[in-house]
């Protein structure tokens, strides 16, 4: 993961440090792929509650969008490497893509729910790296992007109740 030209100077352990700098690239790959997933739903999203769901993944979308330069940059601050290309992001991805034609409203909330709790779930894992590597900025970081990830779950979940 480290590269001599890179040399980014860190106190911290490297062997620690490259298993976090493994699990934010997943993380950065598997947002990319949920940021195009969302935008992709929002283009196409139909039906009767179309304004307020294409608002929200709107919304959604750019949240995620927004997390990639922190993610990335951590692991630059601390001696790794990241993402570098569409190719790298579908090496590193977990989050399928959907390249349906047609998804309805109703399908699309909850794959786009099961998707942002997928990524909690590696968050949490990478929260645990960071500790035991004392990274304690990746760490912090990480909560934020957690509490966001549950919050769109969660609106996608009440916005595709029914009754």
């Amino acid at each position: 993961m480290a590269n001599s030209q890179l040399a980014t100077p860190t106190d911290l352990n490297d062997n620690k440090l490259h298993s976090v700098a493994e699990a934010l690239n997943g993380i950065l790959a598997d947002s990319y792929a949920l940021y195009l997933k969302t935008k992709n739903f929002h283009w196409h999203v139909s039906g009767p509650h179309f304004r307020d769901y294409h608002l929200m993944l709107d919304e959604q979308a750019a949240q995620i969008l927004a997390t990639t330069d922190a993610l990335a940059e951590r692991v630059r601050k601390t001696g790794g490497t990241t993402l570098r290309s569409i190719g790298d992001i579908a090496r590193h991805q977990t989050i399928a893509d959907n390249d349906a034609d047609f998804v309805s409203a109703a399908d699309m909330l909850n794959e786009l729910r099961d998707d942002n709790l997928k990524l909690v779930e590696a968050y949490r894992e990478a929260k645990e790296l960071a500790g035991e590597a004392g990274d304690n900025a990746t760490d912090g970081l990480l909560d934020d992007f957690t509490d966001q990830a549950e919050e769109r779950a969660w609106f996608l979940f009440e916005a595709g109740r029914n009754g």
